[in-house]
């Protein structure tokens, strides 16, 4: 009898058999998670055993996960993540709301993913300043004074304690608003036709500035009031005709000067907006 020959068959693909009509049943499908292991995996050219190391799980770990058997602990996940340099979003197939990167984007937030530690903080901090530098490039030009909205306390007349009484105000620099120091509000019309009820002058610091002159209208406080006037050689002058002239020698209380109003402030050109101011305090004070 001649002699029987054996070839070696191909492995066979085996798959289960329904006994009532004899097909076979279709296999599980694989996990989405387990198949975009492997493909993001491969993507980045990475070995299986260097992806086991990275995420601190065993070389068959990786091996029954990738083919389905079972699947990663949640645990697991940023760490797979961040391995792949992929976000969680992209490892389960699902949609990222409110993150529609460009390539180009999707690029940097590769780059950054890639970087240690340290330099991801350095990189944060760079990008950072460029937002003030380039916030501040849109923020028009600001310059803040003090504005003195009320008197000093009564009785007191000590211009020690004037500026801790004042608030900031911004205003949009100009040549005139740079010499100022303080903003005075008028009240009354003691120094009409100039100046009127609710203006707002500007008025630059003595000895900031030159010497008062007479004839130069200043800002002054006495007791608890504080004012604009004319400064004279005897006293203060009201421009309106119907205020009597104060004479140094008539009265007890010390009159300090604070400083020459220089202008008046345009509401609606010098007065920085809301917005404009509030570039301005996190530019400057770090908001």
């Amino acid at each position: 009898m001649p002699r029987r020959s054996y070839a070696l068959s191909k492995p066979r693909d085996f798959s289960v058999i329904d006994a009532g009509t004899g097909k076979a049943v279709p296999g599980a499908a694989i996990p989405v998670v387990c198949e975009r292991i492997r493909h993001y995996r491969m993507k980045i050219g990475m070995g299986r055993m260097a992806f086991a190391s990275a995420v601190q799980v065993s070389g068959n770990a990786v091996s029954n996960w990738e083919t389905g058997r079972t699947r990663p602990d949640i645990n697991l996940i940023p760490a797979i993540c961040e391995a792949l340099r992929i976000s969680p979003c992209q490892l389960f197939e699902m949609e990222d709301p409110g993150r529609d990167y460009s390539e180009e984007e999707q690029q940097l937030v590769s780059l950054y993913r890639g970087l240690s530690a340290g330099n991801r903080r350095a990189l944060r901090l760079l990008a950072g300043s460029l937002k003030d530098a380039q916030l501040g490039d849109a923020c028009p030009d600001i310059t803040v004074l003090r504005f003195m909205e009320k008197g000093l306390a009564a009785g007191t007349g000590d211009p020690s304690e004037f500026e801790e009484r004042g608030r900031p105000i911004y205003l949009y620099t100009s040549p005139l608003i740079s010499r100022a120091d303080y903003v005075f509000p008028v009240s009354g019309d003691s120094m009409e036709p100039e100046y009127h009820d609710g203006d707002l002058v500007l008025v630059q610091a003595i000895p900031e500035g030159p010497e008062l002159q007479h004839g130069e209208t200043g800002a002054f406080i006495k007791g608890n009031e504080q004012f604009i006037k004319v400064y004279e050689e005897k006293g203060l002058r009201s421009l309106n005709p119907n205020y009597p002239f104060m004479n140094f020698s008539d009265t007890d209380e010390t009159v300090y000067l604070i400083g020459r109003v220089i202008g008046t402030v345009d509401r609606e050109r010098d007065l920085a907006d809301d917005g404009d101011a509030e570039k301005y305090l996190r530019i400057h004070d770090g908001l």
